[in-house]
């Protein structure tokens, strides 16, 4: 189910498939997040976070299913709420453990 207020499309939550998962774009990098939808190589993520650089995991695949053992380290900035990526090269789910360690890396941000 759909609903139209101020202008804005909502869409019922139970509609929504919130799998995380972990993609990798041709051109734009790697990113961690809720999965919206999927269409050829056009992925939606929903609270997604760019993954700029990690520690604590050898590949994205042991990122996915262990997490990080060096969150500090990891430089992950803020979240998105949507992210359309185009040209994605790799969707790999997450563990719920590892999701957990994802979320739980601090936000990285430019200090002044």
């Amino acid at each position: 189910m759909q609903i139209s207020v101020n202008g804005i499309e909502y869409v019922e939550k139970a509609s929504i498939d919130e799998k995380y998962v972990i993609v990798r774009a041709d051109r734009a990098g790697v990113f961690a997040g809720e999965l919206v939808s999927r269409e050829g190589d056009v992925v939606v993520l929903r609270n997604a976070r760019r993954a700029w650089y990690w520690e604590g995991a050898a590949s994205l695949s042991q990122l996915a299913m262990e997490g990080t053992k060096s969150p500090d380290k990891c430089k992950f900035p803020c979240p998105v709420s949507v992210i359309t990526l185009f040209g994605v090269i790799e969707i790999i789910n997450v563990t719920p453990a590892a999701r957990a360690s994802i979320e739980s890396v601090p936000v990285w941000e430019v200090s002044e």
